[in-house]
């Protein structure tokens, strides 16, 4: 798969609003770091709060998750009280882990660095909070309107395409990994860049390690011992979120993973009645069996069901029973965790 592009500028990091004194880590000293990475202070323990540390001008506050070696906190600015989301990174990782956010302008629709504070063993990278995941949305609405997930649909894939325009493949595309960036929950933003693999030749995207969520993983990466078209795989993850919009449940599912990988493999799946015809064409041209088969996610961007004119007529709601393991868990099972190395 060939594309071209202009390569974008480096990731711009914005000033802090103050300057913080500090004296450099001995294991920093003399080092080559950006005037926008300068080592600074290790976290202080805040007086009569012994769960709450401060690096900069920031408060670190409860830890929301964990990611390998990432840790996920909440965190404050203390002059302006505008809450952050803080990743805290082994020093010795965080340029590889952040190098994919090097390769990206700013997108409205892709989550960016606010600022990176380096520790003496640690980096402290700060983004802007967001209000809730994808995934838990569909959940508490069983599925989504046509209108609603159309928009939204959208989002997801001009992040993908800003992605794959840049070189950078997601290989563990799923609902979790989109957040609202409003509390009204019309803007989307895909989370974190931190597990992408950034291609050294942006011409060339096959893969060969097997990264991804169990229900989102397309049949290439199941079938065959070679190496796959990581783009391609990205999109067949789309359509999955796609379907999962509209149904309300995933097109694969089953509590044995060998089953369910099974169905994957055969690629068969049964669009559900009472969406328009529109739709069901995007779902079964994202979701074909053959990578070679599938819309690009510029192609898809062009479909009349993405237009923000359309109208998404819908037809008759069928009253037929949805089968009950189909449904969007409401918690994380085996199968919603990555199975692969």
């Amino acid at each position: 798969m060939s594309t071209q592009r202009a390569r974008p500028g480096p990731l711009f990091i914005p000033q802090r609003n103050k300057h913080v004194e500090f004296e450099p880590p001995p294991d920093l000293k003399g080092g080559n770091l950006t005037p926008d990475l300068q080592p600074n202070t290790p976290p202080t323990l805040v007086e009569n709060a012994p769960q709450i540390s401060q690096i900069g001008q920031y408060l670190l506050l409860e830890q929301l998750d964990t990611t390998g070696s990432i840790q996920i906190l909440r965190a404050v600015h203390r002059n302006t009280q505008e809450e952050f989301v803080c990743k805290i990174i082994p020093i010795e990782k965080y340029r590889e882990t952040l190098a994919a956010y090097w390769r990206i302008n700013a997108h409205p629709h892709i989550n960016s660095i606010h600022e990176i504070i380096l520790g003496a063993t640690k980096a402290y990278t700060f983004f802007k909070r967001h209000h809730g995941d994808l995934h838990s949305y569909v959940r508490s609405k069983r599925k989504l309107r046509e209108p609603e997930a159309s928009r939204l649909f959208r989002q997801i894939m001009e992040a993908v395409s800003c992605c794959h325009e840049n070189g950078i493949i997601l290989r563990d595309l799923k609902l979790r990994k989109f957040v609202f960036k409003d509390c009204e929950k019309t803007e989307l933003k895909l989370e974190g860049l931190e597990d992408a693999c950034v291609l050294g030749d942006d011409d060339d995207d096959a893969l060969a390690d097997k990264h991804g969520c169990p229900a989102y993983v397309s049949p290439e990466i199941l079938t065959t011992m070679e190496r796959y078209s990581g783009r391609a795989a990205d999109v067949w993850s789309a359509g999955v979120m796609l379907y999962t919009l509209l149904a309300g449940r995933y097109p694969f599912h089953d509590s044995e993973p060998g089953v369910l990988f099974s169905k994957i493999r055969r690629g068969a799946y049964s669009v559900p009645e009472g969406i328009s015809s529109r739709a069901k064409c995007l779902i079964r041209n994202v979701l074909r069996r053959d990578p070679a088969e599938r819309l690009s996610c510029a192609e898809a961007l062009m479909h009349p069901w993405l237009r923000p004119s359309d109208t998404h007529t819908r037809p008759h709601k069928s009253s037929a029973p949805r089968e009950s393991d189909q449904t969007v868990p409401s918690f994380t099972t085996p199968n919603e965790e990555s199975l692969f190395a």
